[in-house]
């Protein structure tokens, strides 16, 4: 048998197995991509109206960003113990700067004359930012959480070693017990599951660039 019909054998004889842990994956992930996108846009949003702040919240950010992952995860293992009350703020963190940095940026660069005209038509500051500077960053947004959730998926993989479940526990067994195929088995999963994502969020991506920027020609898509 070939190494590839021995993944897929493991996929067969273990089935029940395979699909709790995606299944844990998704569910982890999933509430750490909530939360990410809630408190990353709406700090995003804020930073744009405060510019000394931003430098701040910008400056932490990246800072966190280079902390290794399996270094904050062992943090907040050590402090909060183990399980998924440790495994989510760590992804939570790690996954902020993407998007706190492409709402910024994508308000940021709303070309300023069509700021000027929305303000001398009346607008509200929060009309200004909801039907105008919003729609327009969109785009920009989107870009940065498509980023953020393909890392948080494979974060999460780390995650399991804490305890948190998901699909890294496949991939730590097969390591520990000199399995490759379950490594394999497990890391494909996460490949999958990441690229399934992206590639949806890929076609949402283009479809709100064609609503709100008109980015299509004959050829296809256009970018900048």
């Amino acid at each position: 048998m070939t190494f590839l019909g021995e993944v897929f054998k493991l996929y067969i004889d273990r089935f029940e197995f395979f699909f709790e842990v995606f299944v844990e994956h998704i569910v982890l992930t999933g509430i750490a991509v909530l939360i990410i996108s809630v408190i990353g846009i709406s700090i995003g949003i804020y930073i744009t109206r405060n510019e000394r702040i931003a430098n701040i919240v910008m400056s932490v950010t990246n800072f966190l960003y280079t902390i290794p992952s399996i270094a904050l995860l062992g943090v907040f293992a050590g402090t909060l113990g183990i399980g998924i009350k440790s495994a989510l703020p760590a992804l939570v963190l790690y996954g902020l700067l993407p998007v706190i940095r492409n709402t910024y940026v994508g308000i940021k660069e709303v070309d300023p004359l069509i700021v000027e005209s929305a303000v001398a038509m009346g607008s509200t500051d929060r009309q200004l930012l909801l039907k105008v500077q919003l729609p327009i960053a969109l785009p920009v947004i989107i870009a940065g959480f498509r980023t953020m959730v393909v890392m948080t998926i494979a974060l999460g993989a780390i995650a399991s070693f804490i305890g948190a479940g998901g699909l890294g526990i496949p991939i730590w067994r097969g390591i520990t017990t000199y399995f490759p195929a379950m490594t394999v088995a497990g890391s494909l999963l996460v490949a999958t599951l990441a690229i399934s994502v992206d590639l949806m969020l890929g076609i949402l991506e283009k479809k709100v660039r064609i609503h709100y920027l008109g980015e299509k020609n004959e050829g296809g898509f256009k970018y900048e």
